[in-house]
């Protein structure tokens, strides 16, 4: 049974497309068979994430007609697929985002897990992602802005009967203004995972792979992983190897 998940947020630059590459690679590591769709077409960074912004055909051409779903969906090194969108401007023009639940209709029966990584904020590209999903998985950084936007998009996932799987919550420090427990007061939904804010997480991007493969033993690439096995219904357990010993080890002498 396909599971289609849409991973939203109301602000822009809280982690969706993190999320949503990671998520996929820890789910592939489970032994899962995962596609990621990126559903922003405005703003679509998937691509750039995974190392395909350059691809031939994306989610724009099928939309528009001039492409078939295979012909835009590519084999990850990592174990998943990938259905990019375009980073042109001009592909913009007679895209039908409404047509995007037929997207997911389509990839039904072919994979265990369908992930899109939606748009930001309220408008007709979310809120198509929404609809094209059965779960919903709510991103938020830890401040009232953030959460504030959440619970909107929360509510509207709710009018459309979708599931809400829960919330996570991206780039959590120490100085974070909101704890879990505030989180999920306000949003009424549990926090199934809380990404640590992580320099490797950057590195990562940079390197256009994610971080579960980038550094796989660092706290974001650990939380990541959490969260992929509790979705699958799996214990998570961590096993440190020797080389990620000597260099906690390391690290900390270092911090001293």
């Amino acid at each position: 049974m396909t599971r289609v998940i849409s991973i939203i947020g109301g602000k822009g630059g809280i982690g969706k497309t993190t999320l949503s590459c990671n998520l996929a690679t820890a789910l592939a590591e489970c032994g899962e068979n995962v596609v990621c769709c990126d559903a922003n077409l405005t703003t679509p960074n998937l691509g750039m994430h995974l190392g395909f912004h350059l691809a031939p055909n994306t989610l724009h051409d099928i939309l528009k007609g001039k492409a078939k779903l295979k012909d835009a969906t590519y084999p990850h090194s990592l174990g998943f697929n990938v259905i990019p969108g375009s980073l042109s401007i001009n592909d913009l023009q007679d895209v039908d985002v409404g047509k995007l639940p037929e997207v997911a209709l389509s990839l039904m029966g072919k994979y265990d897990y369908v992930l899109f990584d939606s748009a930001a904020g309220l408008g007709r590209e979310a809120i198509s992602a929404i609809k094209s999903a059965d779960e919903i998985l709510v991103i938020t950084n830890p401040d009232m802005p953030s959460v504030a936007d959440a619970l909107k998009t929360i509510k509207i996932a709710e009018e459309l009967n979708k599931k809400i799987l829960g919330v996570v919550v991206n780039k959590v420090s120490n100085t974070r203004s909101l704890q879990k427990e505030d989180i999920e007061y306000m949003l009424g939904y549990d926090v199934l995972a809380e990404i640590p804010y992580d320099r490797a997480v950057e590195k990562a991007i940079d390197a256009k792979n994610p971080v579960v493969a980038f550094d796989p033993n660092s706290p974001a690439s650990l939380e990541f992983k959490r969260l992929a096995h509790s979705i699958v219904g799996k214990e998570f357990v961590y096993k440190k190897t020797r080389a990620s010993i000597f260099f906690d080890k390391l690290s900390r002498l270092f911090k001293r």
